[in-house]
């Protein structure tokens, strides 16, 4: 499975609840509005929470502050991804989740790539090497 992983940063007019709101409620139903156009199987919305561990690992480490949220989209690979990217529905589809994303998104500030997931823990044991 092919993955795309984009970490998420709000525009600065944006509160993070307005951003994570506006990202679940209309970005979402776009998705699963445009997902045949593109062949996505599956996508995931993880929304950064107010808590208070989160300062306790960021301090632990000397991390930047965290993310608003993370996007995770799969399609079945990369071969699979490139064809339907050739279809001129899927180019519309990709074009219109990118307007709707420049409406809530600091694109400068948010990291896009595509990878593959390696598994070293599953369902609570490690996976063989």
């Amino acid at each position: 499975m092919l993955k795309l992983t984009f970490c998420l940063r709000r525009q600065d007019h944006l509160s993070r609840e307005e951003f994570q709101r506006y990202w679940y409620e209309n970005h979402g139903r776009l998705g699963q509005r445009l997902m045949q156009h593109i062949g996505m199987v599956r996508y995931v919305q993880t929304h950064t929470s107010d808590n208070p561990l989160n300062k306790l690992f960021v301090d632990d480490r000397g991390a930047p502050e965290p993310y608003d949220g993370v996007a995770e989209a799969w399609w079945p690979s990369l071969e699979f991804l490139q064809e339907r990217m050739q279809d001129p529905a899927a180019q519309a589809a990709m074009a219109e989740a990118v307007e709707d994303e420049a409406r809530f998104i600091d694109f400068a500030r948010s990291p896009i790539w595509l990878g593959e997931e390696r598994v070293i823990i599953d369902n609570g044991k490690p996976v063989p090497y």
